[in-house]
């Protein structure tokens, strides 16, 4: 169960806070831009099966990969492109989270 929490925490409170609180000016769009990060999982349909709740996104899926997290963090480098990389960020943040509890539990 706690592992659902932080996970999904992460996903949808994480990306809240950071909008409402770094973001005073453009709130609202900045907290959806970052709740906009989930947008990666899609990637996950081209896995089989789509969902395994015993996998670990990380390394495993294309937009979850090392190379795409240091795209990502490359995003952080120019302010137009900061809030994007902050919520994908944010995104492989709650999955590292997930794999985290995963390997504890085995």
């Amino acid at each position: 169960m706690l592992r659902f929490i932080m996970h999904y925490g992460i996903h949808f409170l994480v990306p809240i806070f950071v909008g409402w609180y770094f973001y005073k000016e453009y709130r609202l769009k900045a907290i959806l831009i970052l709740l906009a990060g989930i947008v990666i999982d899609i990637d996950h349909l081209l896995a089989s099966p789509v969902f395994d709740p015993n996998r670990c996104s990380i390394g495993f899926h294309p937009l979850h990969s090392y190379w795409a997290i240091a795209i990502y963090f490359g995003l952080l480098y120019y302010k137009k492109t900061r809030i994007f990389g902050l919520a994908f960020l944010i995104h492989i943040l709650a999955d590292a989270t997930d794999c985290f509890f995963l390997f504890q539990s085995k």
